[in-house]
């Protein structure tokens, strides 16, 4: 018996949906990230990029528990000296949304160049309109 290693050919890649209205914010993620990886193919291979393209839709009206909306707070630095800049979830919704998911998403990653060609799958979007209508995503 041999250990099987998925290739670039082997690969089918699917598009899948995912409605993120009133749900909460790491439910999603996992949910996507899973999806992202490829966990849940038969081929999953860890260190090749085995996953699909996944659309999040209704990025705007994803759920915190607790009082995260006020209480929890992204934190940047610019590398400046006084460059450290915070913001509240509630700010970080009203200004651009997709950010809340993407970040989510992307600590349930690798952090390697592996997860960043990963995270090039993902698109998210503030409302339920997407331009993927095309590739016919599958709802999950």
């Amino acid at each position: 018996m041999r250990t099987f290693s998925a290739k670039a050919s082997d690969i089918e890649r699917k598009w899948y949906i995912v409605d993120a209205n009133n749900q909460p914010l790491g439910r999603v993620a996992v949910k996507v990230a899973n999806l992202l990886r490829g966990k849940q193919k038969p081929i999953f291979t860890p260190h090749v990029d085995t996953g699909d393209f996944v659309v999040v839709i209704n990025a705007e009206k994803v759920r915190l528990t607790g009082k995260k909306e006020t209480q929890k707070e992204y934190m940047s630095f610019s590398g400046y000296v006084g460059g450290h800049k915070s913001e509240t979830v509630q700010r970080r919704r009203a200004r651009r949304p997709e950010l809340l998911i993407e970040h989510a998403v992307k600590g349930m990653i690798p952090h390697n160049r592996l997860g960043r060609s990963i995270f090039t799958k993902l698109k998210v979007y503030r409302g339920d309109q997407h331009p993927h209508g095309a590739q016919q995503p599958i709802s999950i």
